[in-house]
């Protein structure tokens, strides 16, 4: 079981999920101090991983800033991925689960001179473009009104493991650090540049060392490790039927696979592609994106193909654990449609680590 060091800067983690965030936070230093989500199946995984002590259920509207430790260095909010008003649905950041984005601002504002001098906002990519930009740019101003410089970050997952999950970062700091000025960069790419050129937000780039180069191979490797694991293959009808739902392109894919000396995994979704059911097999050897698991289209399946052979099966909780950094996470008797919900609303561990490492230690320090 981890534990927080007690003499490390503190951390308030807002929608907290199963804990993955803190994982991160705590291999670059940072302890959680406070944890909050809504959902009791998220709390039980969270608990069982870290004990029980800190982790307040309910929804964080009902939050008080009284209640909250003082003298914290940094609120984290994963915002959760099931919240497509933020990714862009019509209501924007007025809609939906969004409204918790408003909550969290206003527990940060009721905070007052307690307030976190650091905060950050993780969420998917689509927040950056939603509404022409409306959103960020309202998310922004409201860390600006805060005292907040705010800095904006894209990370994908597979710049450290084989898992397709770009997501963006926003940074904020009361203190501004020495900034630069650059033009395109994988992680401040030119469709953000816009934010930065608006004299009405508060905005600074903190200098940050180069990121890994985007992983191309890994996922076989991952499965292969985890090769003596029970798990349950698809029957010849189900494979069939798995087959005969694949377009020209991806049954070629498919045979020349299946036809290699080395045996080697591939992930596939299920689509609706006018109104039939299909399957879709990533060509590469990444996973694509775990996602909350509310049904069949959004669960992800493993394809083993090789020396003459295919064979399909449901992606495992231990491989999604794997994928999102956190392969010795404790799964405990957890089920497998709370746990591949829970990692497809989190936050890949090393991820968290390289920013925490990377911009908000050095920051705090240097504060």
């Amino acid at each position: 079981m981890a534990s927080d060091q007690e003499n490390s800067p503190q951390a308030l983690e807002f929608f907290a999920g199963i804990g993955l965030a803190r994982i991160g936070l705590q291999q670059a230093g940072i302890g959680v101090s406070w944890a909050n989500d809504y959902e009791p199946a998220k709390r039980q995984m969270y608990e069982r991983q870290f004990g029980a002590g800190h982790f307040h259920l309910g929804d964080v509207g009902k939050v008080a800033a009284a209640s909250l430790p003082k003298n914290t260095a940094l609120a984290w909010s994963s915002s959760p991925c099931t919240d497509l008003s933020l990714a862009g649905s019509r209501g924007g950041l007025s809609s939906g689960e969004s409204n918790a984005f408003w909550q969290f601002i206003r527990v940060l504002t009721d905070l007052g001179v307690d307030r976190p001098g650091m905060v950050v906002l993780e969420n998917v990519v689509g927040l950056g473009t939603s509404h022409g930009g409306d959103d960020i740019a309202a998310a922004i101003r409201a860390f600006n009104n805060l005292g907040y410089s705010v800095d904006v970050l894209m990370i994908d997952a597979r710049r450290f493991l084989p898992h397709s999950r770009p997501r963006l970062f926003i940074v904020g700091s009361v203190s501004v650090p020495v900034c630069v000025e650059e033009g395109e960069s994988v992680l401040r790419p030119s469709w953000l540049n816009w934010i930065y050129a608006d004299p009405t937000l508060r905005t600074h780039r903190m200098p940050l060392p180069t990121v890994p180069d985007l992983l191309s191979t890994g996922f076989s490797e991952l499965v292969s490790s985890s090769a003596g694991a029970v798990v349950d293959w698809w029957n010849q009808e189900r494979i069939s039927a798995f087959e005969d739902s694949l377009s020209a392109i991806q049954l070629e894919r498919m045979i020349l696979l299946r036809q290699r000396e080395e045996v080697v995994y591939r992930t596939a979704y299920r689509r609706t592609r006018g109104g039939v059911a299909t399957w879709e097999m990533r060509p590469d050897d990444i996973a694509g994106c775990l996602r909350t698991a509310r049904g069949g289209s959004s669960k992800q399946a493993v394809v083993e193909l090789g020396r003459g052979r295919m064979r399909v099966r449901w992606m495992t909780p231990k491989e999604c654990a794997a994928l999102m950094g956190a392969s010795e996470f404790n799964l405990g008797d957890a089920r497998v449609n709370q746990a591949l919900f829970a990692f497809g609303d989190a936050v890949a561990v090393p991820v968290v680590r390289w920013l925490a490492e990377n911009y908000l230690r050095p920051l705090m320090t240097s504060n």
